[in-house]
């Protein structure tokens, strides 16, 4: 499997990923993972959202080459390059007049979390106010401040520091079918007597990723929408995993028919795996000051070379949206497949696009142990949920058919297995 004794001996305790998956990998082409040893992994994780587009796809390859070859600008802070005017142009023909978007375009520090603490920060000079509302199981990153709107114990708990002015309020579903989380809300806003200030913002994901594949319905994303409209509350939607087609549309609110104040983008942005974050605000929420948001690394040319790539290359018509849709509902009938087959285990399925998880209440305990057992067989994939109790599928979406079946067939040999012991 490789040597990893300069790993433990060195890299920081920290380390996370390399404990699930405790092998050297040396290199990658589309959905397949090779390592040192000569090993094939068939990837069912996509850097956990990063690789929409596969590994090493060589249309962005190619580009990346030529464009290093005749020595564009690497690093231009925020400065004006061609490659970034190629990225905005295309970005706004490809992404922003098709749905009628008119977003200013800011681009934060390489990082998701980066792109977060922006949207909050200027969520709350646009509105003068402080307070955010986040939802249970929410995850937008590990800075202090995304932190602060993050759920999960075990990362609040490492901050060393009070984590303040947010509200964490129930997510659509938390308190079981039939009730809509969003009456509390409303109930909490026009009573002068619950303690919540009125906030600058609202930070939602649409569909919660590492929150356990948790999908907010259409209709209370629009009762949600409406509540902070008419109260002028900024919606931001963090599209930071859940976007760039991985939940079908190029963002994850579309099928909603809502329209963020402000949006987050990050991860496959950059369609290569390299780091890039974008913020998308409304021109009127644009209220900073020049210089008053920087970061060293918010002018990544390469990155911006390889997302223009991929927009002209996925993004010119409905093809690559209509291949999700049908890749969809092929990975949704296998797990619905799996779940009746296994009906005492009680399997719950849920996910849109190729983000989709399978748990059971009854025992938790069980994606985790398919997640190793899968990693024996030859499969990437990861679980998530507060208990990780939900094994998390999400493949490239250019996997091709084959490769889906054969990584399903794994977890099924998987689950069979560990049921077996």
């Amino acid at each position: 499997m490789g040597d990893l004794e300069i790993f433990d001996r060195i890299e920081s305790e920290v380390r996370g990923y390399i404990r699930s998956f405790p092998v050297v990998f040396d290199s990658a082409r589309g959905s397949t993972l090779t390592t040192a040893d000569g090993r094939d992994y068939l990837d069912f994780f996509a850097g956990a959202g990063v690789l929409n587009y596969g590994h090493n796809n060589p249309l962005f390859t190619q580009a990346l080459i030529e464009y290093l070859q005749r020595d564009g600008i690497i690093h231009g802070l925020d400065m004006a390059t061609s490659a970034k005017r190629a990225f905005l142009e295309a970005f706004e023909a490809r992404i922003l007049k098709p749905r009628g978007l008119d977003y200013k375009v800011q681009f934060a520090g390489p990082t998701g979390a980066n792109a977060v603490e922006a949207a909050l920060k200027v969520a709350r000079q646009a509105t003068g106010r402080s307070n955010v509302v986040a939802f249970t199981n929410g995850f937008h990153g590990l800075s202090l401040g995304a932190l602060a709107a993050t759920s999960n114990k075990k990362y609040r708990d490492a901050a060393g520091a009070s984590l303040d002015n947010v509200t964490r309020l129930p997510y659509d579903g938390y308190l079981g079918a039939g009730i809509d989380t969003l009456d509390l809300f409303e109930k909490m806003l026009d009573d002068t007597g619950s303690g919540l200030d009125l906030p600058a913002a609202v930070i939602v994901e649409t569909v919660q990723g590492e929150g356990g594949i948790n999908v907010a319905s259409a209709p209370w994303l629009q009762r949600l929408r409406a509540i902070t409209e008419a109260r002028g509350i900024l919606l931001i939607v963090d599209d930071i995993q859940a976007g760039v087609g991985r939940t079908g549309g190029f963002f994850s609110f579309e099928d909603s028919g809502i329209v963020p104040d402000i949006v987050t983008v990050s991860k496959s942005i950059s369609a290569s795996g390299l780091p890039m974050a974008i913020v998308l605000m409304r021109r009127e929420v644009d209220v900073w000051k020049p210089g008053a948001h920087t970061g060293t690394f918010r002018g990544n040319n390469l990155a911006f070379i390889t997302a223009r790539a991929a927009l002209d290359a996925y993004w010119a018509d409905t093809t690559f949206m209509d291949e999700v849709a049908r890749k969809s509902e092929l990975l949704r009938a296998e797990l619905e497949k799996i779940a009746a087959e296994y009906s005492a285990i009680e399997f719950t399925v849920r996910g849109r696009g190729l983000m989709y998880g399978i748990a059971s209440t009854k025992r938790p305990e069980l994606a985790g142990n398919v997640s190793a057992a899968a990693f024996e067989r030859g499969l990437v994939i990861e679980t998530s949920g507060a208990r990780d109790e939900v094994l998390k599928f999400l493949p490239a979406l250019t996997i091709t058919d084959d490769e889906l079946l054969a990584g399903l067939a794994i977890v099924r040999e998987s689950l069979a297995a560990v049921l077996a012991v």
